[in-house]
C-alpha cells in the first residue's frame, strides 16, 4: 500500500542528485560570509553539492556543516578579527578628531597598509593551494561545474582560471572598489564614486569632487593593491595573462543591490541584481523577546544593531546613547557586548545577539538604528522600517546617504554625537510620518517584482552550470584600448578626412580661379 509513495519519493531523491551540480566556493569571511551562506544553503536545498574553501583561522566559516563539505587550508595572519577590530577602532578615533588633511591622509595610509597586508595574505594562501599537488589533483578529479566567489579579495578568480571552470561572482565590491566600475560604463557626471556620499544629481562643484575622488581611487588601487595581483598572475599564469581580464571574464555578476537602493546607472547583461536576497518574512520571536516587545504597548519598539564589527562603541558615546534611550517611552532592544552603560534605562534591553530580520519584521518595530551595512539596510527596506543612521566606516556613509536622499533615514555624525542631538534625531524619525511612508513605498517597490531575488540568483547559477558558462553575455569593452573605446581613432580619422577634403576643395577652386584669371588676362 505504501510501496508506490515510498518508491516515488526515492525516485525524486535520486533524480535531484542526478540533476544536482557541483559548486566550488571560495568565500570571504566576516559579514560577507553571511551573504554567501544564504546562497550555499539554497543551492544545497535544490540538490547541489557544495564544497567550501576555508582558512584554518576563519572567523565564522565552520569546518563542519550539513550544507557543504569544507576544504581546510592552514593560514596565519591575514584577515584576522583582532586586526580588523583594531582597524575599526582606529578609524573611529580619527572620525572623532577635528578634521584636517593630515589626519585624513594618515587614516588612508594606515587603512591602505592594513588592507594591503590582507590582500597579500590571501594571495599567499592561494599560492599554497596551487602548490599543493595532491589538493589540485583532487580538485581537477572532482569535476566541479563552476566556482562561486566573492571578489572583494580576488583570489577565487585565479582558482577558477586554474581549474578552467565557469565563474560566478557574489559581489558588491571587488579588490578595486565598487563592482560596477569594473565592467559597466560609469560616467562620472552622474555616477557617484564610492566614499563621496554624492547623488546622481551633482552640481559643477560636486562633479569636480567626484572626478577627484575617482582619481584618488585609481591612485589607491595602484599604490596598495594592483602590483601584488600582477605579481601573482605573472608567477602562476605568465605575463601574457592580466588579472583584471580574468576578473572581467566572470560569466555572471550577482550584484548584492538593486535600484530601490542604487541610483539609476548603466549596467551590463551579465550583471544580475539580487538586492535583498537574504531577506525573508519574520519568524516568531523567542518567548522572552516577544514578551519584552509586547510590553512596549502603543509606543512601539526601537531596534539598534551596529553589525558584526561594532558590537559596542567607545564608552562615552555608549553612555550618551543610553541616556537618550532612557528618556523615551518606547522599548529598546540594543545589541551591545561592551561594558554596561551606567545610565541605562529600564526600557532598554541589552543583548549580545539579536534576530535582526525577525525584529525588523515585527509590527511593533518603529525605528531601526544602524551603522549602514548593506545587509541591515536591505532588511529595513524589505520590512519597511525607517532608519536612524550612525555611519562609521567603509561604505556605510554612502549606503546611508542613499537612504537619506530617498527620505527614509536621518543621519547622525558619530564625531558630534551627544544625548541631545541623538534624542532629537530619533524623535524626528519616530514622529515624522514621512520617514515611514517613504520607506514603505521603497518596500512595495522592492516586493513588486516577478521573481524573488534569491530565486533569480540561483537560476543564473544553474544557468551557468547547464551551459558551461555565459560568454555570450560578456562585454568586449574591456578588451579595447581607451583610444578604441572612446573612438578617438575614428574621430581623428574623420577629422583628418574632413580636413583633407576641405583642403582639396579649396585647392581645386583656387586652381580653377587662377586658370580662369589667366585666360581673361590673355584675352585683354
Amino acid at each position: 500500500m505504501y510501496f508506490l509513495p515510498v518508491t516515488f519519493l526515492a525516485f525524486l531523491s535520486i533524480l535531484s542528485q542526478v540533476l544536482g551540480g557541483k559548486v566550488l566556493v571560495f568565500p570571504l569571511d566576516g559579514s560577507h560570509w553571511v551573504n554567501m551562506k544564504v546562497l550555499i544553503e539554497e543551492l544545497h536545498s535544490r540538490g547541489h553539492n557544495v564544497t567550501v574553501f576555508r582558512a584554518s583561522n576563519s572567523w565564522y566559516i565552520k569546518e563542519e556543516s550539513p550544507f557543504y563539505t569544507s576544504i581546510n587550508v592552514f593560514n596565519s595572519g591575514g584577515i584576522e578579527k583582532e586586526l580588523f577590530d583594531a582597524l575599526t577602532r582606529q578609524i573611529l578615533v580619527f572620525r572623532r578628531e577635528k578634521w584636517s588633511i593630515w589626519s585624513q591622509l594618515t587614516l588612508v595610509s594606515e587603512t591602505g597598509t592594513i588592507f594591503e597586508e590582507m590582500h597579500c595574505n590571501q594571495l599567499a594562501l592561494m599560492g599554497k593551494i596551487f602548490e599543493n599537488k595532491n589538493l589540485m589533483d583532487s580538485l581537477h578529479t572532482a569535476k566541479y561545474d563552476l566556482v562561486l566567489t566573492d571578489p572583494a579579495f580576488g583570489v577565487g578568480v585565479f582558482l577558477a582560471h586554474r581549474l578552467a571552470l565557469p565563474l560566478v561572482l557574489n559581489v558588491r565590491w571587488t579588490m578595486h572598489g565598487e563592482a560596477h566600475y569594473e565592467i559597466a560604463p560609469s560616467p562620472l557626471s552622474y555616477v557617484p564614486v564610492q566614499g563621496m556620499e554624492l547623488t546622481d544629481k551633482m552640481t559643477f562643484g560636486q562633479r569636480v569632487q567626484n572626478v577627484m575622488g575617482y582619481m584618488f581611487a585609481l591612485y589607491y588601487q595602484t599604490r596598495f593593491i594592483s602590483s601584488h595581483y600582477h605579481s601573482f598572475c605573472n608567477k602562476y599564469f605568465g605575463s601574457e595573462i592580466n588579472y583584471k581580464s580574468l576578473l572581467r571574464d566572470a560569466d555572471i555578476w550577482l550584484m548584492r543591490n538593486d535600484f530601490t537602493f542604487e541610483f539609476p546607472r548603466p549596467t551590463m547583461p551579465n550583471i544580475i541584481y539580487m538586492g535583498g536576497f537574504q531577506c525573508k518574512p519574520a519568524k516568531p520571536l523567542p518567548d522572552d523577546l516577544e514578551e519584552f516587545v509586547q510590553s512596549s504597548g502603543e509606543h512601539g519598539l526601537i531596534v539598534m544593531c551596529l553589525g558584526t564589527l561594532f558590537s559596542h562603541l567607545p564608552q562615552d558615546i555608549t553612555e550618551e546613547i543610553a541616556v537618550a534611550f532612557a528618556r523615551l517611552p518606547q522599548k529598546i532592544i540594543w545589541r551591545h557586548t561592551g561594558p554596561r552603560p551606567v545610565n541605562i534605562g529600564d526600557n532598554t534591553l541589552l543583548i549580545d545577539w539579536l534576530p535582526q530580520n525577525d525584529l525588523l519584521g515585527h509590527p511593533q518595530t518603529k525605528v531601526f538604528i544602524t551603522h549602514g551595512g548593506t545587509n541591515g539596510i536591505q532588511e529595513a527596506i524589505y520590512h519597511g522600517v525607517p532608519i536612524l543612521g550612525l555611519p562609521l566606516v567603509f561604505d556605510q556613509g554612502d549606503n546611508l546617504s542613499r537612504m537619506k536622499v530617498r527620505g527614509t533615514a536621518k543621519l547622525v555624525d558619530i564625531a558630534e554625537l551627544d544625548r541631545t542631538m541623538f534624542l532629537e534625531a530619533l524623535k524626528e524619525v519616530l514622529h515624522n510620518s514621512s520617514y515611514r511612508e517613504n520607506m514603505q513605498r521603497l518596500s512595495r517597490l522592492h516586493h513588486d517584482q516577478p521573481m524573488k531575488p534569491l530565486d533569480r540568483a540561483v537560476f543564473w547559477i544553474e544557468f551557468v552550470m547547464r551551459n558551461r558558462g555565459a560568454p555570450h553575455l560578456r562585454t568586449q569593452s574591456f578588451r579595447m584600448s581607451w583610444i578604441e573605446y572612446h573612438c578617438i581613432d575614428v574621430i581623428l580619422t574623420l577629422m583628418a578626412t574632413v580636413f583633407i577634403f576641405a583642403f582639396v576643395t579649396v585647392y581645386t577652386i583656387r586652381y580653377f580661379c587662377l586658370v580662369l584669371f589667366r585666360k581673361k588676362v590673355k584675352r585683354e
